[in-house]
């Protein structure tokens, strides 16, 4: 018997149903014992690859119609995926979203790229075929998906995340034409899918709203002298943003900002997507350091100096230290003087470490006088230590509360000797020779184009190894070499482990490039990765390439990263292998580069 094509939703929900009810006349539950399914939509029966029949439909409405008791995203597979078997199913899922289900094309890409959780669910249920490509297919042939799952992933959110925010009665995405219309908006703004995730988590209802309202609320902000890249980040930080009218407490500070003498974008560079901004926060902190004594000017110095008191906690830290130091008895006068003479006591660090000394001297039983005391004179260097716990240093010491308190009292410096992680003595040596490095350092950072006291500048700072006379030196050679020196700013850039290796490795890597592998200096501009690669993987590669290529085997112009960046299983197989004596030579080269 035929059975008649499809044409809608409509007819395959018919169908379903009749499968259903003859399977219950014809079948026996016990001739399929594996897991029954659990389906998005009651009337859809979930069908499976061997027989397309289950033995009695399921009632969960926020699951996939593909079997399984939970939605794709909660499976956990115990067996590791293989990078093979997820090249075909990103291939097979890609094919049914852009052809099957007429998703465009670059929608259908990310999705089947970036929703792994969802893409392992599916792989599961083929693990034992063969022919994975294919029989997820059929799989997704027969058994339509909740789309909604591997969308949302794909935007950034996790399975325990998606879970909830899985819609009460669709299964595909173009039933829901309104929202696909808003996120498209969103994507060709210029936010990056990943982020789109937190937008829908934390206010889904831009996601309703009519043609041309989203579009009209980013401009809005652009109106208000923001640069496109910066409205990016304020929403992707702070979805509420685009709820309701224009914040008037982000205008608010824009101005303030404006008058302390920054630049409409200059709270841009220190947004991070990973944290969250109460900005009526950041204006009372504004407000209340105007309370303390600072002037527009002196609060311009200390905001460009520590941009994180702004931007980590929205101004928080500054209200916790604050409320500690009065609690000891200080005096405002006092606490502004510290804060103006050494603002680092700000940074999450220090301030942390302050209280952490405080509630030290506390645990020991010390009184509030005494303590306000050792912190009025030793504060800079209280935020520049880690302290033990008051337990390791009396079972240490083999004393009581009592008598640390007296030691402390006679001689408060002792205290800090006796308390710290590291070596006292040498605290305010490192200190000046650390802030001597981090300058020259942010200096070679600022030559190359990164942003003062930016997130990105942070992030370098950490990726680039060594001091900054050293980066120097390594970043002319490779100028010294004949590269521009525009090109080598933005290989570093994009490959920071060109520049934290050795000037002389490095001048023996271009050695080699020009002088035994025969390829011009040019090369290195489309992959500077080469220079990141160990000299013994560089000579044993290039030498099978080179045997190979004397006898034919192997093109004569292959690009450096094709013989360095591929795994060396890749190499053997898609070089070495090309000659029947290759796999032989190959043993023996490696070898010889072992005893040598």
């Amino acid at each position: 018997m035929l059975i008649p094509r499809i044409r809608n939703r409509e007819s395959y929900v018919c169908l379903s149903e009749m499968i259903y009810k003859l399977s219950h006349l014809f079948l026996s539950p016990d001739a399929f014992p594996a897991k029954r399914g659990i389906v998005h939509n009651p009337n859809l029966v979930p069908l499976r690859i061997r027989c397309f029949v289950s033995s009695r439909p399921t009632q969960n409405p926020k699951s996939s119609v593909v079997e399984s008791t939970h939605p794709l995203l909660s499976l956990t597979t115990t067996n590791r995926v293989s990078r093979v078997a997820r090249s075909e199913g990103q291939g097979a899922l890609f094919e049914y979203l852009h052809c099957t289900r007429g998703f465009d094309f670059m929608d259908a890409e990310h999705v089947s790229k970036n929703s792994p959780h969802f893409l392992e669910g599916l792989l599961s249920k083929v693990e034992n075929e063969q022919d994975v490509s294919r029989a997820l297919s059929r799989l997704l042939r027969y058994n339509p998906i909740n789309e909604f799952e591997p969308f949302l992933e794909s935007l950034g959110l996790t399975p325990s995340e998606i879970v909830s925010l899985l819609p009460d009665s669709l299964m595909f995405l173009n039933d829901d034409q309104v929202m696909l219309d808003n996120f498209h908006v969103l994507c060709d703004y210029g936010i990056p899918r990943s982020k789109i995730g937190r937008i829908y988590k934390e206010a889904i209802e831009v996601f309703r709203y009519d043609y041309g309202i989203l579009d009209s609320k980013l401009k809005a902000y652009e109106e208000l002298g923001l640069s496109k890249s910066t409205v990016i980040k304020l929403v992707s930080c702070c979805p509420c943003l685009l709820v309701g009218n224009i914040n008037k407490e982000l205008m608010g500070l824009v101005e303030k900002l404006k008058a302390f003498g920054f630049g409409n974008d200059w709270i841009g560079g220190y947004l991070s997507s990973r944290s969250s901004y109460n900005w009526t926060r950041i204006l009372e902190t504004m407000g209340f350091l105007g309370e303390v004594g600072y002037s527009q000017p002196q609060m311009g110095s200390l905001f460009k100096t520590n941009p994180g008191l702004l931007s980590e906690g929205s101004g928080k830290r500054i209200y916790m230290l604050v409320g500690r130091l009065l609690k000891l008895g200080l005096k405002m006068s006092e606490i502004y003087s510290f804060f103006l003479q050494n603002p680092q006591i700000l940074s999450a660090k220090c301030a942390k470490n302050v209280c952490q000394a405080v509630c030290f001297l506390y645990e020991i039983g010390m009184e509030t006088e005494g303590i306000a005391s050792i912190v009025a004179t030793n504060i800079q260097t209280l935020g520049a230590i880690s302290l033990n716990r008051s337990r390791t240093v009396l079972k240490k010491l083999e004393v009581e509360k009592d008598t640390l308190c007296l030691m402390i009292k006679e001689d408060p410096l002792m205290f800090l000797s006796l308390v710290a992680k590291s070596d006292v003595d040498s605290i305010e040596q490192e200190c000046s020779k650390n802030q001597s490095r981090f300058v020259e350092k942010t200096t070679f950072l600022l030559k190359l184009g990164y942003v003062e006291n930016s997130e990105e500048m942070t992030k370098a700072l950490k990726k680039f190894r060594g001091r900054g006379d050293q980066l120097q030196d390594r970043f002319d050679c490779l100028v010294q070499a004949g590269l521009d020196s525009n090109v080598v700013a933005n290989m570093i850039k994009h490959a920071p482990s060109v520049i934290n290796q050795s000037k002389d490795i490095l001048e023996k890597k271009i050695d080699c490039l020009r002088n035994c592998l025969g390829y011009p200096l040019e090369s290195i501009k489309v992959f500077p990765s080469y220079l990141g690669y160990d000299l013994g993987r560089i000579n044993l590669r290039f030498s099978m390439y080179a045997w190979l290529r004397e006898r034919g085997a192997a093109k004569p112009t292959l690009s450096l990263s094709t013989i360095l960046a591929c795994s060396d299983a890749r190499f053997v197989r898609d070089l070495v292998e090309k000659d029947p004596e290759g796999p032989a030579k190959w043993g023996s080269l490696k070898k010889s580069a072992s005893s040598s």
